[in-house]
């Protein structure tokens, strides 16, 4: 291996543990505060959700940025990034592979095994799996909420196509470029999931050339994800949280 290859898959690494642990730090402050109080219950889960071109305009040399199109799926709508249960990781996890994880080479990890459909679904709606993301979220977080990566990738894909089906991803549709705010968001999600939905969503945002770019949305849940309750009941189930970033730029694909 060259030094100049050497370098370029220490970036990679790199890159590959800063999304994964910007996401688990925005989620652990998160479980911090999402606990009871007025017009709620106790947050058990986080839904973390991308804004893809936003998330690659932080980070373009990953797998899944450098072919970004405008005419990609997730150039104009939300993409997953995971679902984690609070307080809970690695369950059944042998030392040596969640080591393995840890480093952040998540394509040497085992294959997350799911049916065809499954993956296909996945492979549009999850880019990073290009970067082997599944892998990782389904050995940190999966096997502590299903018996099988099938069941807790399916989920997400459920969860997922109910949150672009809504108000909430027309908003970002229709603002792509602009600047859209706390105020507006809450209200989209109080529109598609019920009065007080948007108090359990907390919105991520990261300064590119002077501009607040919005990389991503957490949301909290809680209930039983094994049966069919859908993405307004989970939500109303969860306790509220603080919004954050109070308005960023719903940036559109490609840099600049």
């Amino acid at each position: 291996m060259t030094m100049r290859t050497r370098a370029l898959v220490n970036v990679v690494r790199m890159a590959a543990l800063a999304v994964g642990l910007g996401f688990a730090t925005f989620a652990a402050a998160q479980e911090g505060e999402e606990g009871g109080g007025a017009g709620g219950g106790k947050t058990e889960y986080v839904l973390a959700i991308s804004w893809q071109p936003g998330f690659c305009e932080t980070r373009p040399t990953r797998r899944e940025c450098v072919d970004q199109t405008a005419e990609r799926f997730d150039a104009t709508h939300f993409s997953l990034h995971g679902l984690w249960p609070l307080r809970k990781s690695y369950c059944g996890v042998e030392a040596e592979l969640k080591a393995r994880d840890r480093k952040g080479d998540w394509l040497d990890l085992p294959k997350a095994a799911m049916a065809d459909d499954t993956a296909a679904g996945l492979l549009v709606a999850m880019p990073g799996v290009k970067s082997g993301l599944d892998r990782h979220q389904w050995l940190r977080s999966g096997t502590c909420q299903a018996s099988n990566a099938d069941d807790y990738f399916t989920l997400q894909l459920r969860l997922l196509d109910e949150l672009n089906r809504s108000a909430v991803r027309a908003l970002f549709a229709d603002q792509i470029g602009k600047e859209i705010d706390e105020k507006q968001i809450k209200q989209a999600f109080d529109h598609s999931f019920g009065a007080g939905a948007g108090d359990r969503v907390r919105m991520r945002c990261q300064s590119v050339n002077g501009r607040s770019i919005i990389t991503g949305l957490t949301i909290g849940l809680s209930g039983d994800l094994s049966g069919k309750s859908g993405l307004s009941d989970l939500i109303q189930a969860a306790g509220p949280t603080e919004f954050k970033c109070g308005k960023g730029i719903a940036d559109a694909a490609g840099q600049g």
